[in-house]
């Protein structure tokens, strides 16, 4: 979760999305890590979970990523878990929750509801860790004056 974390500080402090990191890891071994780069890309699908799920099945030569695990600053929007289901991770560990996220401007939460998606997506296990440390992230995007909101 750490270097999650540090990740999406790194998105924050260069100005490329939100407070949102992930890696990914399979066999013991870090796969990908990303943050969020929607407004470095112009691409409302650019979340950390999306890109580190490309960049470690990229690397990996796999669409399966069977076996692996994701970690996270925040608990996956629908949209991401819809990938992370599609992409066969079964375990993910989250920081910060969607009402966390809406507590800084973000809208996860209004798609959860407008979708009316559980928090039971089969075949996932969603295990909250290291909230502490992630929220630091997320009060370091709240501080940030000239963010882009989104």
């Amino acid at each position: 979760m750490k270097l999650a974390a540090a990740e999406a500080s790194t998105g924050v402090r260069k100005r490329h999305g939100g407070p949102f990191g992930a890696v990914i890891v399979r066999s013991g071994r870090v796969a990908a890590r990303a943050h969020n780069a929607v407004i470095k890309t112009c691409d409302p699908t650019a979340h950390a979970e999306i890109t580190a799920i490309r960049k470690a099945s990229a690397k990996l030569k796999t669409f399966d990523l069977s076996g692996a695990e994701l970690y996270t600053t925040c608990e996956p929007c629908p949209m991401c878990l819809a990938a992370i289901l599609w992409a066969r991770i079964g375990r993910v560990y989250f920081g910060c929750t969607r009402r966390d996220a809406e507590k800084i401007g973000f809208r996860d939460n209004l798609f959860y509801e407008k979708m009316r998606v559980r928090i039971r997506p089969g075949g996932i296990r969603l295990i909250p860790l290291g909230r502490r440390e992630c929220l630091k992230v997320f009060r370091e995007w709240a501080d940030t004056l000239d963010k882009v909101r989104y």
